[in-house]
């Protein structure tokens, strides 16, 4: 299956497109970001695109938004002076740009443009590995190409017979278009379903084998794949790279002094997360659902730390994570402090039980972190399958005693009964 694409030129092999970031900060939003980072962030985003080069980067102050063009003349006639300078091919608008925005100014600046949304498409679809993901991010993709068919099927004035006269593609081929989009999303959507359907049974297997699941999640960069190989011993991609890791990645964990565990490695989050990607995406994050302990990973070093965690709490919440998950923050790239802000963290972490400080580089806090889960999870409950013999009646009067039964079947030699139950539990049953 081809990925969605849009239509950045990379045909001449390593010849790479020239790109220029615009971050628009708008006086007027009071949630606006500090631009500073903000901008560095949209940089690091147009870098993780391979066939990109940034040549430039710009915050650009508003007082008001203009409806047609989002900046103003001056503004756009200076921009494309400097763009004209660089010869960019590619401009990268760090926010939210309107069909008509965008339509306009393309034309006026003679380049292509996608905003923050198109380009964080665009580096899912360079990075899907599983169909699940490639279907997600086609689906994702064709969403946010339905809202601007007026400037994503211009190339149709080219097609259309006649002789040109009428300036843009006829109310009656868009709506066709469209029409084909929606005949393409039914299409992914049945076998996004089927796809799914499958990971729902390899989950169903997961829970009659009582492994407690421990999800890392965080905002994108924030080191969680380098956590989980340094726990797993996985190699999973990690880099020093928004999104390095897309696909959701599970395997099985000893503790020790500890059970069993399944850790499993989410993708990134990040701020201003398009819609159409929360949604498609829901599936992938369907383990921090279910998870029995949320590690949030956070890159203490950044100077935007805690606004990144604010950004990750209320995607958990918009998912449906349970407010009684038991979760623990975190506090990963000590390595990356001077030595006396490392030590201010370190006394921090040591005064909150639900705070770790670590290094997955250096390994500091790593075998602490791993006794902390552990000690959690001696009160974690999970979903198990018995199978008791009818002489087990003791067995089974001390399940229901302790109404932890949640289904109960009679067969031939006895009874097969789930249950859900804590580690302790599990002890104490098969002591009887």
């Amino acid at each position: 299956m081809s990925r969605p694409s849009f239509q950045i030129d990379d045909t001449d092999g390593p010849k790479l497109t020239r790109a220029w970031v615009l971050h628009p900060e708008i006086k007027s939003d009071n949630d606006r970001r500090n631009p500073g980072p903000a901008l560095a962030e949209a940089v690091a985003l147009a870098e993780a695109l391979p066939h990109l080069e940034v040549n430039g980067a710009t915050i650009v102050p508003l007082r008001t938004v203009s409806a047609g063009m989002l900046f103003g003349s001056g503004k756009i006639e200076e921009l494309k002076r400097e763009f004209d300078d660089a010869e960019i091919e590619l401009v990268l608008v760090d926010g939210k740009v309107t069909p008509v925005q965008q339509r306009n100014l393309e034309k006026e600046w003679g380049v292509k443009l996608l905003d923050r949304t198109g380009l964080i498409l665009e580096i899912f679809s360079d990075r899907a590995a599983t169909r699940e993901g490639v279907l997600q991010v086609e689906m994702a993709a064709l969403n946010y190409q339905r809202t601007r068919l007026v400037r994503a099927w211009t190339h149709l004035e080219r097609q259309r017979g006649g002789l040109g006269f009428v300036g843009g593609p006829g109310e009656t081929q868009i709506e066709s278009d469209r029409r084909a989009i929606d005949d393409q999303l039914v299409r992914l959507r049945r076998q996004l379903d089927k796809v799914v359907k499958t990971r729902a049974l390899h989950r169903a297997a997961r829970a009659k084998v009582p492994y407690p699941i421990v999800a890392l999640v965080g905002y994108t960069n924030a080191g969680k794949s380098t956590v989980f190989n340094r726990l797993t011993g996985a190699d999973v991609m990690a880099k020093d790279m928004l999104f390095a890791t897309l696909d959701p990645t599970m395997r099985s964990l000893v503790l020790p002094d500890g059970p069993e565990i399944i850790l499993s490695d989410t993708v990134g989050f990040i701020s201003d997360l398009p819609t159409e990607l929360v949604a498609a995406f829901r599936a992938t994050l369907e383990e921090v659902l279910a998870a029995d302990i949320i590690c949030h990973v956070r890159d203490i070093s950044h100077a935007e730390s805690e606004e990144q965690a604010r950004n990750v709490r209320e995607i958990l919440t918009s998912l449906g994570v349970p407010k009684d998950t038991r979760s623990f923050e975190v506090w990963n790239k000590l390595d990356l402090l001077d030595d006396d802000r490392a030590n201010a963290v370190r006394a921090r972490a040591q005064r909150d039980p639900d705070v770790l400080a670590i290094s997955a580089i250096s390994g500091e806090g790593m075998d602490n972190l791993q006794a902390v889960i552990a000690e959690a999870l001696q009160g974690a409950v999970r979903e198990a399958e018995l199978t008791l013999g009818f002489a087990d009646g003791k067995k089974r009067a001390w399940l229901f005693a302790q109404e932890i039964v949640t289904d109960e079947k009679q067969t031939e030699e006895g009874f097969v009964v789930t249950v859900r139950w804590s580690s302790e539990q599990e002890s104490q049953f098969h002591r009887i």
